[in-house]
């Protein structure tokens, strides 16, 4: 599971082979002892819960960097390794 980002304690990862149980393009984010699944198009939580806080500033960098994240989706799933993408800063 490649870390492709970390801001404001928010770690943000994209698993290998990923899209079977989610069958849109999303990351994982984990914070604290909670973990949610964001689809990236969209930004919508498809599993989990976070801080609402949290949530906004996930989906804020998720609309920013809408066009890496979806690149590296496609590298995830052929098993490649995704790129790292800047933090929110």
């Amino acid at each position: 599971m490649p870390v492709i980002s970390v801001f404001y304690g928010l770690i943000v990862s994209m698993y290998f082979m990923d899209n079977k149980q989610h069958k849109s393009p999303h990351i994982h984010v984990r914070y604290s002892d909670s973990e949610c699944v964001f689809e990236i198009p969209t930004g919508e939580i498809l599993a989990g819960e976070l801080p609402v806080a949290k949530i906004r500033l996930v989906q804020a960098w998720i609309e920013i960097h809408k066009e890496d994240l979806m690149a590296d989706w496609f590298l995830a799933v052929s098993g490649q390794n995704p790129v790292k993408i800047e933090p929110l800063r």
